[in-house]
């Protein structure tokens, strides 16, 4: 219905550059838990939802606001709205007006979106800034609040987050306690962590407390650290708003690395640390400082890769025995040294299980420029800082002999067997990957306990069967009659590929949990004629492998 013709402005027509002014730097919101009641109930119904929002903006304005490209988003919402009265805008937009584009809405149309909470609540709460009390009067975020959506290795979740205004929303420089949101680094560590029932957690880092959120689920008890006390006040609002039943059971501590659970033992500890290798000596460090700032949230104050290194090298001392430490992080590339050997000192040093997979590799540059970015400044907007910050990051890599940096997830375990032999595994592992990966993850390190626990003789006397995720295929020269090459795929978890032999095809296609390894093998050596003392040999260890990386499971 068009709008009458006696309106003095169009609603849908809400300037781009805000009129409400933000405060300089405003506290964290908080609410109580009638307030969170109230807001998660507004919410769901307003179907301010990761798919709701997918709905109302379209697949290509989806995905450019993914890639905080406002305009086409922007579009969509005034089309959604216009010829209508505040008080009857599809809430979906008022919402992704106000919170996703860092736009204003009038007083009527917010009160329309959340009838319980209503903008006066959102105000106390801190969670938006109004101009006046009028129905026309302009209504601005004062923080992000935004739906997620997720799958871990427990399923599916679906939650709102509040963070700090990103430079979209906010018009500006975010300030160095800038509290983040739940990024693709967040939602990575959520997929690949083990997602086993536990008794006590550790989110070190927690951030807004996504990683505290999703450990809930599957412990008893979680407890939440951060070095910045903003942080904090993020993580006990979305636990009140998103677990209301946490009560007790979510403890978040103020304090830097380890030190607030100091003598403390957990069952997991997850960790989206401050690992950014930023400059930090002498002119670079101060180059860095001076167009960027020191932003708390990617920069943990140390050198190079050594706060990844501390990190992996202590976090034992907090681990319970057969507990799990699952961490992203950063490590650099050196000249004549090859990152598996470095890395691989860092695990020798911890005593734990440890496996390593490189999932990104970046050259000095390219690091350079993508946290140059990340800092909010850009060659067009600031070319002096630009090539300031540019050459500090050249030049403190090249202090190191650093050629690349590489970015991947790191897993830890406290064997619950001292003596038996540890896992030691570092790969790079860039393709594809089928989320969430804790389960595949948790699967891998359980078949490395049940493989040390069996040596070769005690491994041919079991019966296993092929993973359900796994074919075969087989390539062969035309006119031949045997295949060149036979590749056993996994479908599941990092989507493997192995190069098997005649006689290790053979054997896992008839691993169907009626025969032995051993009688398989035996009955293959039979069959081709060969030793079977000597093929048994070649075959155990490829088994081993195949076991440890889920193609073959006990039957």
């Amino acid at each position: 219905m068009p709008a009458p013709a006696d309106r003095p402005a169009d609603h849908a027509a809400v300037p781009t550059v805000p009129t409400v002014p933000l405060p300089e730097h405003a506290p964290a919101p908080v609410l109580d838990a009638a307030a969170a009641d109230a807001l998660r109930t507004d919410l769901a119904a307003a179907g301010f939802t990761v798919d709701g929002v997918g709905d109302l903006l379209g697949e290509l304005a989806a995905g450019a606001l993914h890639r905080e490209q406002a305009v086409p988003a922007r579009r969509a919402v005034a089309a959604a709205v216009a010829g209508r009265a505040p008080s009857s805008w599809d809430p979906r937009a008022t919402l992704s007006r106000l919170f996703l584009l860092g736009g204003e809405v009038p007083r009527a149309a917010l009160d329309a979106a959340l009838p319980q909470v209503r903008t006066a609540g959102l105000v106390r709460a801190g969670v938006v800034v109004a101009a006046g009390h009028g129905d026309d009067d302009a209504v601005r975020a004062a923080v992000d609040l935004r739906p997620y959506a997720a799958e871990d290795a427990s399923g599916a979740v679906e939650w709102w987050l509040a963070s700090d205004l990103g430079e979209l929303a906010r018009g500006g420089a975010i300030a160095n306690d800038h509290v983040l949101g739940a990024g693709g680094a967040s939602l990575t560590l959520a997929q690949v962590t083990v997602r086993e029932p536990v008794g006590r957690v550790l989110d070190l880092g927690t951030g807004c407390g996504i990683q505290a959120l999703h450990a809930a689920r599957h412990a008893r008890r979680v407890v939440g650290t951060d070095v910045s006390a903003r942080a904090l006040d993020f993580a006990r609002f979305n636990a009140l708003l998103d677990a209301p039943g946490l009560g007790d059971a979510l403890e978040l501590r103020l304090g830097s690395m380890l030190e607030p659970v100091a003598g403390e033992a957990f069952d997991l500890v997850v960790s989206n640390p401050p690992f950014v290798i930023t400059p930090h000596a002498g002119a670079a460090g101060r180059a860095v400082e001076e167009a960027l700032g020191a932003f708390e949230y990617r920069d943990g104050g140390r050198s190079g890769d050594d706060l990844v290194r501390d990190l992996v090298t202590s976090v034992g001392s907090v681990l319970a025995p057969g507990g799990t430490a699952q961490l992203l992080g950063n490590w650099e590339h050196r000249r004549g040294e090859r990152w598996t050997d470095r890395v691989g000192e860092w695990l020798d040093a911890s005593g734990l299980d440890g496996w390593v997979i490189q999932r990104e590799l970046l050259d000095p540059a390219e690091y350079a420029e993508t946290w140059i970015r990340d800092g909010g400044t850009t060659p067009d907007r600031d070319p002096a800082g630009w090539a300031a910050a540019y050459g500090a990051w050249l030049d403190d890599f090249a202090s190191r002999d650093v050629e690349a940096v590489g970015f991947g997830i790191v897993t830890l375990r406290r064997p619950l067997d001292a003596g038996r032999e540890r896992l030691r595994r570092l790969e790079e592992h860039t393709g594809s990957v089928r989320q969430p990966l804790g389960a595949h993850l948790a699967a891998s390190l359980a078949a490395h306990e049940w493989l040390a626990a069996r040596d070769d003789a005690a491994l041919a006397a079991q019966r296993l069967v092929v993973a359900p995720d796994v074919t075969e295929e087989r390539y062969l020269t035309p006119g031949a009659g045997d295949p060149n090459v036979v590749l056993l795929r996994q479908g599941d978890g990092l989507g493997r590929a192995v190069h098997a032999s005649t006689g290790l095809a053979a054997l896992v296609g008839a691993c169907d949990g009626e025969l032995a390894v051993g009688q398989i093998a035996g009955a293959i050596a039979a069959l081709f004629d060969v030793d079977a003392a000597a093929l048994s040999a070649e075959l155990l260890p490829a088994v081993r492998g195949l076991v440890r990386d889920g193609f073959l499971r006990p039957a």
